[in-house]
């Protein structure tokens, strides 16, 4: 049986007895520490006002436990990144505050919802910090993302934990085990439209029901916020968002159902029929534009482990739609006055 202390990774590596100047914490911060540490703090600040909401409208004891882990972690973590502003004199963002919540709103959300919501949130943080370790060449800003992926990590199971106790999700799909080594040895395994079509491999199924699982959250928040927002421009925005999704929904699914593979449930019924703001426009439609803007990463990753062309095709479709709706979000926002700009580099000119 396995244990914490097989898993040491120091029982396989070495220690390295150099400590460069450059990683030393008394050097500057170069574009990478900035950016990533900005966009962190930018995110967790949103998720302290979300969470602090879903927390005034939760009866479940296992998932309130969720949310207060959650809202634990996005509170540590902006407090940590402001000590590191604070050190280097870098201003700290607004970001967002009380006034993007209205905790006394009535409930949007059943109980369910935040655990799927958790979930969501969670991975679209780990891709931000895993992405950001091997490029933190400080060793303090670099074992500060180690500390938030771990965190995440842990935090991860304890949703997956929750969501399968309370039979809240399908269990992934199984397929056979190999009889033995397969090679691919003719240019069919690509195909996708014509000719003869082979069955998805283990790859492709994980990406399109991850793709599946997180755009039937992104929906199902996508909906509330659609019958919340006020301002008009933004609910014909949502109202896109909402359309563009459910129609790339039904594609993905009936590629697994057309191998009689099981896929992720819509969440819709988890919206409640309120039509009072909980949110301010700004963060609704920042979180939008934001969580939006994840999925062209997400879909990229797919499209790397995906060989089958109807696959990519599906994929490249939805990229090019999700990137006009992040433009026109951003167009909107601009327009609006609501964006941080992130630290940029010298202008030349």
């Amino acid at each position: 049986m396995t244990t914490d202390k097989d898993l040491n990774p120091m029982n396989v590596l070495k220690p390295l007895n150099i400590t460069p100047k450059i990683l030393d914490e008394s050097q500057p911060f170069t574009a990478f520490e900035m950016g990533k540490l900005w966009a962190t703090y930018m995110g967790n600040s949103m998720s302290i006002q979300i969470l602090s909401y879903f927390l005034e409208h939760c009866e479940d004891e296992d998932v309130k436990h969720l949310l207060e882990n959650g809202l634990a972690l996005s509170k540590d973590f902006t407090k940590r990144i402001e000590g590191f502003f604070k050190k280097e004199n870098f201003p700290i963002p607004i970001g967002f505050t009380k006034d993007d919540v209205n905790l006394g709103a009535p409930r949007l959300y059943a109980d369910e919802f935040y655990v799927h919501y958790l979930k969501y949130v969670a991975k679209a943080g780990m891709s931000l910090y895993a992405v950001a370790v091997p490029l933190m060449m400080r060793e303090d800003v670099r074992e500060f993302f180690i500390y938030c992926n771990e965190c995440t990590t842990v935090f991860l199971g304890q949703i997956n934990s929750v969501l399968a106790e309370k039979k809240y999700i399908n269990l992934p799909p199984s397929i056979p085990i190999p009889d033995g080594i397969d090679k691919v040895e003719q240019q069919s395994y690509l195909n996708g439209f014509i000719g003869e079509v082979r069955p998805m491999q283990a790859m492709e199924i994980i990406h399109l029901w991850d793709n599946i699982e997180n755009n039937v959250t992104s929906m199902a928040l996508l909906l509330g916020f659609h019958q919340s927002v006020q301002d008009q421009k933004i609910k014909a925005l949502f109202k896109r968002g909402l359309d563009m999704t459910d129609k790339a929904l039904k594609q993905y699914k009936e590629k697994l159902h057309s191998e009689h593979i099981q896929s992720p449930s819509y969440l819709d019924h988890l919206v409640q029929p309120s039509t009072f703001a909980p949110f301010s426009d700004k963060i609704m439609l920042f979180h939008k534009v934001d969580m939006f803007a994840m999925k062209i990463r997400s879909f990229g990753n797919s499209m790397a482990v995906t060989a089958r062309r109807d696959l990519n095709f599906l994929y490249g479709r939805t990229l090019m739609s999700i990137g006009l709706f992040v433009d026109d979000g951003m167009n909107i926002l601009i327009d609006k006055g609501w964006v941080e700009s992130p630290p940029t580099a010298y202008d030349r000119d």
